[in-house]
C-alpha cells in the first residue's frame, strides 16, 4: 500500500443517535447524519468514525450488540446506511465504524442459545467456568458500577466471564468458530463500504482467559490474522485500535517481532494524551517533551491517533497518583466531575474556562503533534458537558445546531429526546451552535476550519517524522519540527500565560522562504531567527521550507 490515507486524515468521532435527528423522533438518525455531511466536508474532515451503530438494548451507549449485521433500527436500515457511505465517498469522507466483537449484549442470541444447553452450538462461543473462579473480583473497567468479572448463570448452571458489564459476556477467542465470525462481521461491512473499523478494547479482544488466571495470556496472533484478511478484502482498508497498555507492549500491537506494520494500522495514543493533559494542567510542556521522547519507534506505516477528548472519561491512571491529583484540581475539583477514580468526565472548553486563546492553544498544539488527529463532534463549536448525566453521558448530549427548539438537533418534544441538548449558561444551545458561530468569521468553528485546511497543506505532519527541538527558553515553551517529503514545518506553542522570545537561529540556515501558516496573531518577521516571540497561549505553525 503506497498511499496509506490514514495518515493524512483528519478523524471526526459521532454517534447517530446524538447527532441530527431527521424525522423528530426524539433519536439522531442516519438520514439526520447524510443532511450533515456538507458541514463535515467544510469543515475539513476526512474520515467520519461513527460510535456503535447495531441494534442494541442500549444499556452501554451501544457496546451491548445484539445482531452485528445490521443498523439499529431507530437510527434507519442497511438501505440508509449505504446511502450514508454513497454520500460521503461524493465529498470525499471515509466511513469507520466501531467494531465491538470483545463481547455482546446478553440478549443476543447466541449467547441465549449458549446458556440454554450444554448441546448449544454457541455453548463455547463464550467463556465459562464450572466454579466460582479465584478473581472473579478483578479486573473491573468500571470500578464503582461494577463489582466482578464473573457472574453465575442460573440456567446454565456455570460461570460466565465479562471484562465489562454482567450483560456483556465476553466472547471465547481461543474458539475457531468466533475468529471466523469476526472475519465474517468484518468482510459483509467492507462488503457494503466502510472503510475500516477502529477496534474496541482490543486487549481484551485477544485475551484467552483462563478461569482463576488474573493475567491470562493474549494471542497477538489473532491481529496479524485479522489485518491480513481485511487487507484481502479491501486493500486500502484501516483498523484503528483501542489499547491503553503498558508503553513496552504498544508495538506489539503493530507488528510481530520481523518488524513490519503487520497487524494494527494505527493505534489511540494513550500515553501522549495524559501527558498532554498533564502539560495543560501545568503549563508545562515537560510532560509532552517526555511523551515524546518515550515514545516507541513504530514500524512503516504505523500510525498513532492523537486526542483531547473522544467519547469516555479522560483516562489518568497511567499518571501517577500525585500526576492525577494535580489534574483533577485543575481541571475536575468537583467529585462529580471525576470518574472511577481515574478519568474526568468534562468536556475541554469547560475544563478550560471557556478561555478561547487556551482551547486554541490546546488544539493547535494536538493538531500539530504526529500522527493524525481525531476530533470529538461538537468540540469545534465548544460545546459542554451536563453533569447531571449519569457517567460518561455527560459529554455525550445532543448537537447543538442552531437557535432552534432543542439547539436543532430534534424537533421532539424536550421530554422526548433520546439524550438532553445542553440549554442556559454559558455552554447551552442557546448561545453555543454552528448557525451563530457560522456567522461569525472570528468563531470557535471558524478558527477550527482555517486551522484543519493549513494542516492538510502540511502532509509531513502526519506523515513525516516530528522532532523535538531542544533550546533553552521557558519550560511552558514547546518547539518541534515535523520533517517530510513535502518539506519542514516547525510549530511553536507557549502553554503559560507569559509571552516567550526564543532563539530559534540555529534553524535559519534550512530556510527557504519562511512564513507563519497559523498563528494566534500577527508577528513580526522571523528575520535571522534569534527573536522569534510567541504571546502567552500563543501558537506558531512556521512553514520553514517546502521541497519541489
Amino acid at each position: 500500500m503506497t498511499d496509506r490515507w490514514y495518515q493524512k486524515a483528519v478523524v471526526y468521532c459521532a454517534d447517530i443517535d446524538t447527532f441530527a435527528d431527521s424525522d423528530g423522533d426524539g433519536c439522531g438518525d442516519i438520514r439526520g447524519m447524510i443532511g450533515r455531511l456538507d458541514y463535515l466536508a467544510r469543515l475539513g474532515v476526512t474520515c467520519l468514525w461513527l460510535n456503535p451503530i447495531h441494534p442494541s438494548p442500549d444499556r452501554d451507549d451501544g457496546y451491548d450488540v445484539t445482531d452485528f449485521y445490521n443498523v439499529d433500527p431507530r437510527f434507519g436500515n442497511l438501505g440508509d446506511f449505504a446511502e450514508l457511505l454513497h454520500q460521503a465517498g461524493n465529498l470525499g469522507i471515509k466511513v469507520i465504524i466501531d467494531l465491538v466483537v470483545n463481547h455482546t449484549s446478553d440478549k443476543h442470541p447466541w449467547f441465549q442459545s449458549a446458556r440454554s444447553s450444554p448441546d448449544s452450538p454457541y455453548r463455547d462461543w463464550y467463556v465459562w467456568s464450572d466454579t466460582e473462579p479465584a478473581d472473579r473480583k478483578q479486573g473491573m473497567v468500571f470500578p464503582g458500577e461494577q463489582d466482578e468479572t464473573w457472574t453465575y448463570d442460573r440456567t446454565a448452571k456455570l460461570w460466565y466471564y465479562h471484562r465489562f458489564y454482567k450483560f456483556q459476556p465476553d466472547l471465547n477467542i481461543t474458539n475457531p468458530e468466533v475468529r471466523e465470525e469476526i472475519k465474517k462481521i468484518c468482510a459483509f461491512w467492507l462488503q457494503l463500504g466502510v472503510a475500516g473499523f477502529r477496534m474496541d478494547a482490543v486487549p481484551f479482544i485477544i485475551e484467552e482467559t483462563q478461569p482463576g488466571n488474573p493475567n491470562s495470556p493474549k494471542d497477538l496472533d489473532f491481529l496479524t490474522e485479522l489485518r491480513q484478511w481485511v487487507q484481502w478484502r479491501k486493500g486500502d482498508a484501516v483498523l484503528l485500535a483501542e489499547a491503553n497498555v503498558e508503553p513496552a507492549e504498544l508495538t506489539k500491537f503493530f507488528g510481530d517481532g520481523g518488524g513490519s506494520n503487520s497487524r494494527i494500522h494505527m493505534l489511540f495514543d494513550f500515553m501522549l494524551n495524559t501527558r498532554l493533559v498533564l502539560a495543560l494542567a501545568r503549563e508545562d510542556a515537560e510532560p509532552i517533551i517526555d511523551g515524546l521522547r518515550d515514545t516507541p519507534k513504530l514500524p512503516l506505516g504505523g500510525q498513532w491517533a492523537t486526542f483531547l477528548r473522544n467519547h469516555d472519561e479522560i483516562d489518568l491512571s497511567r499518571l501517577t497518583a500525585e500526576q492525577r491529583a494535580e489534574v483533577f484540581a485543575k481541571f475536575g475539583p468537583d467529585e462529580n466531575m471525576q470518574l472511577y477514580g481515574r478519568g474526568i468526565r468534562r468536556r475541554l472548553a469547560p475544563m478550560l474556562g471557556n478561555d478561547r486563546r487556551h482551547l486554541e492553544l490546546a488544539y493547535a498544539l494536538q493538531f500539530s503533534l504526529r500522527g493524525t488527529p481525531v476530533l470529538r463532534y461538537g468540540e469545534e463549536i465548544g460545546m459542554g458537558e451536563d453533569l447531571s448525566q449519569e457517567g460518561r453521558h455527560a459529554i455525550r448530549t445532543g448537537m447543538q445546531w442552531s437557535l432552534t427548539a432543542n439547539g436543532g438537533f430534534s424537533s421532539a418534544k424536550t421530554g422526548d429526546l433520546v439524550r438532553p441538548v445542553i440549554s442556559g449558561g454559558d455552554f447551552g444551545w442557546e448561545k453555543v451552535n454552528v448557525t451563530l458561530q457560522r456567522h461569525d468569521p472570528q468563531s470557535l468553528l471558524s478558527w477550527f476550519e482555517r486551522m484543519i485546511r493549513t494542516l492538510r497543506e502540511a502532509p509531513e505532519v502526519g506523515a513525516g517524522s516530528c522532532t523535538h527541538i531542544d533550546i533553552p527558553g521557558p519550560t511552558s515553551v514547546l518547539v518541534h519540527r515535523a520533517d517530510g517529503e513535502t518539506g519542514t514545518m516547525v510549530f511553536v506553542h507557549n502553554l503559560g500565560t507569559e509571552a516567550a522570545t526564543l532563539d530559534l537561529s540555529a534553524l535559519a540556515a534550512e530556510a527557504d522562504q519562511p512564513n507563519d501558516v497559523l498563528a494566534d496573531q500577527e508577528y513580526p518577521e522571523l528575520g535571522k531567527w534569534d527573536k522569534v516571540e510567541v504571546a502567552g497561549y500563543g501558537y506558531r505553525w512556521i512553514r520553514l521550507c517546502r521541497n519541489p
